[in-house]
């Protein structure tokens, strides 16, 4: 287990910090209030910095995240304190790209929401069980 990278969630929040697509692959947050109050307080944290061209890595709460903002979209991956943030960044890099290339380069928040069963598929393809 410890020799294969995991990730605990994919989040994609909205320029107010709400959800648009989130995935937990891990039982960190055990309630669904445990993770809205980590998706509302990770995005306070993160909302000042200028993730627009490249991503950027925070440690947070004990994780290291990987996040990154297109348009009016944010994209986190958050890993354990102990993963290589090179590969969490990989896997939020593959999945913005595939995002954007199924939304057809038209990655916003009404786009997103009207192909949300694209990002779920696109999700669960990037990230196996974790």
């Amino acid at each position: 287990q410890a020799s294969c990278p995991s990730v605990k969630n994919i989040l994609v929040l909205d320029a107010e910090g709400k959800r648009v697509a989130v995935k937990y692959y891990a039982d960190d947050w055990p309630s669904a209030s445990s993770k809205l109050a980590f998706e509302k307080s990770l995005f306070v944290k993160t909302q000042k910095t200028s993730a627009r061209t490249e991503a950027d890595v925070v440690m947070f709460d004990g994780y290291i995240i990987v996040y990154k903002f297109i348009q009016d979209l944010h994209f986190f991956v958050t890993g354990g304190d102990e993963e290589n943030e090179l590969i969490l960044a990989s896997v939020l890099q593959g999945f913005s790209d595939a995002v954007g290339i199924l939304l057809r380069n038209s990655v916003d928040k009404r786009t997103a929401l009207e192909n949300l069963d694209l990002i779920f598929l696109c999700l669960d393809e990037v990230v196996d069980g974790g």
